[in-house]
């Protein structure tokens, strides 16, 4: 299919200053020939302008004007696909934008399959696999952080040490397949060992990414924060507190919260998804506890729960109930109203840390925040930590590369026939090279590039 041309929406729809469209493809300066009117007589078509440079004028379609324009011009190799591109600003909003697209499609383009921009890009050699996934991540990050760990993705931080890993398991696998071809010459034993060692150093090397899985999947999805506790207890404020701005409505009305409400925050660094959950209590109002419902549901979804406890009243059987139903899950008892009298006592067995706060004047909120960071992610975030944090796919590819690779290297020691080992070790290989895409298929491609916004 690149031997079209395709174009895209590459902004957002709504309503906005600018839209941009892209065209991409062989035929993409024709296309915009076809469509785009310069301004000024001697003012040059997209097919003869030179690249890299910027031209005014309107977008036509079915014999009228549609926009005023302006039209930049890259034409391949020097663009994000390699291949000829057109990027056409036209103004802001859902109409104008979608009039020029439609003149750009009647003008020979086809509209353009999500991620299709980004995917020719990784087939024209412009990007390997794992730099792909990045664009995607920098579009979707959420945190500064997971913004700064996407950029060394894309620079090709992981790539290079992908890239490194897979060619020292493919020497090896010629070293290997030489002495199969001939097998009058066994491999000596200090050769042997060489070997051994070789593939002893990649599986290390291999342990070590795999232990970034955990911190790369929480600055790509974040981590979600369910916020429990008996009604009034104050967890709509506390979440008001926690975003810095009203989100929740605050009542000293008991039941307040009637439904399931979701923000993302940035706390220390890291994607947090607040979750404000409706009161787990037995209700006659079918609202309610449709709420309660939802909430049970989020709990279910969340990696970690914040127990707020009103500190200036006894403890009840509700919260009691919270603490019994909570205790297999990560948690932070959140003692609020501590400007009130203290009444509250903890249960003696209890093992969660415990933050004191008032949601009224903010008193220990950011000593909260510091517990969160640390209950997700202890220990300081260094910068070189961002170059390598793996996906799930990654995750995935390289235990299946750790594993072949410890078969091999016991296939050695136990002088098994070469065979077992090349085979093992081929398999090692083909499972690194599909993080970069060295070895892929177009059902892994698909599934990537699918979960791409359109236009990217």
């Amino acid at each position: 299919m690149l031997d079209d041309t395709i174009a895209a929406i590459a902004t957002p729809l709504g309503e906005g200053g600018l839209a941009v469209i892209r065209l991409s493809g062989p035929q993409a300066l024709a296309v915009a020939d076809q469509c785009f009117l310069p301004a000024g007589k001697t003012a040059p078509k997209p097919s003869t302008a030179t690249s890299h440079t910027l031209h005014y004028g309107k977008i036509h379609h079915a014999g009228r004007a549609v926009d005023e324009v302006m039209l930049a011009v890259m034409r391949a190799p020097r663009s994000f696909t390699r291949e000829h591109v057109v990027e056409i600003s036209c103004h802001g909003g859902l109409l104008a934008a979608r009039a020029v697209l439609e003149a750009a499609l009647a003008s020979g383009a086809r509209l353009a399959e999500p991620g299709e921009f980004t995917k020719r890009a990784f087939l024209n050699g412009r990007l390997d696999l794992a730099q792909a996934e990045a664009v995607a991540d920098l579009i979707h990050a959420r945190t500064e952080l997971a913004l700064a760990a996407a950029g060394e993705q894309l620079a090709g931080k992981l790539s290079q040490r992908i890239h490194q890993l897979r060619d020292d398991l493919m020497r090896t696998l010629a070293h290997v397949e030489a002495h199969i071809d001939f097998p009058d010459e066994d491999i000596a034993p200090d050769t042997r060992g060489q070997l051994i060692d070789r593939l002893e150093q990649a599986v290390t090397f291999m342990e070590e990414l795999l232990r970034t899985a955990r911190e790369g999947q929480i600055l790509r999805r974040g981590i979600r924060a369910a916020i429990v506790g008996r009604p009034n207890a104050g967890k709509s404020s506390l979440l008001n507190q926690l975003l810095g701005h009203d989100r929740a409505i605050v009542s000293p009305v008991a039941g307040t919260t009637r439904d399931t409400i979701e923000e993302t925050a940035d706390i220390r660094g890291l994607p947090v998804i607040f979750v404000d959950t409706a009161g787990l209590r037995e209700s006659a109002d079918d609202i309610e506890r449709e709420g309660v419902r939802r909430s049970h549901e989020a709990l279910a979804r969340a990696d970690l729960i914040l127990h707020v406890l009103d500190a200036a009243a006894p403890l009840t059987a509700a919260d009691e109930n919270y603490f019994a139903q909570f205790s297999g899950k990560k948690r932070i008892l959140v003692l609020n109203k501590m400007d009130l009298p203290r009444k509250l006592a903890l249960p003696a067995e209890t093992k969660s840390p415990a933050v004191e706060v008032c949601c009224l004047t903010r008193q220990g909120i950011e000593a909260l925040k510091d517990a969160l960071k640390e209950l997700v992610w202890a220990g300081e975030i260094r910068a070189e930590m961002l170059q390598v944090m793996i996906n799930a796919r990654h995750q995935d590819a390289l235990q299946r590369a750790r594993h072949a690779t410890i078969q091999t290297v016991g296939a050695l020691r136990d002088n098994l026939t070469l065979e077992i080992a090349a085979m093992e070790l081929r398999i090692a290989a083909n499972a690194a090279g599909e993080i970069v895409g060295a070895t892929s298929t177009e059902d892994l491609l698909d599934s990537i590039f699918s979960q791409f916004c359109l236009g990217k």
